[in-house]
């Protein structure tokens, strides 16, 4: 018996027993079952940053369609030349009726990349091509996203 405590030895070596802590094999199953759930967790999630990105590169199109169809209200033609987009941002000197400006900024692409602008279009040749060259960088490839519908 202890004196201090009043219980019995046994009692006490009992509780030390159970507060040593995890065994190894409880740790091993803990860890594995944190595995199994990445595994079944991180494949879902890992395909939304390019879903994400494919929908704020439509979102822009979009936006960039909105500007434009203002500014060939206004202008009775749409911006020509690769370099047009910036006509939506700052007047060019050879246009009248500008009443600009149609966007604040010609923002890039969700890869960081220019958008291209064709104007006339190759796909749409009584208005423009827009167009983002998608996660590759590449023009021409099935991950592109464009204003004009692909065929399959």
């Amino acid at each position: 018996m202890n004196i201090r405590t009043n219980k019995p030895l046994n009692s006490q070596l009992s509780t030390l027993n159970s507060r040593r802590g995890f065994t190894l094999i409880e740790l091993l199953l803990v860890l594995v079952i944190l595995g199994i759930l990445a595994a079944i967790v991180v494949p879902k999630f890992a395909g939304r940053t390019d879903d994400a990105r494919n929908a704020a590169a439509k979102t822009q199109i979009a936006g960039f369609s909105t500007s434009l169809d203002a500014y060939e209200v206004d202008t009775g033609s749409y911006p020509k030349g690769s370099e047009g987009l910036f006509d939506l941002v700052q007047a060019p000197s050879d246009v009248q009726g500008w009443k600009g400006p149609y966007m604040k900024e010609v923002p890039v692409d969700p890869w960081g990349k220019p958008y291209v602008y064709v104007s006339p279009g190759r796909n749409n040749p009584s208005s423009y091509d827009i167009y983002s060259m998608g996660t590759d960088g590449r023009e021409g490839t099935e991950d592109d996203i464009t204003n004009w519908s692909k065929a399959k």
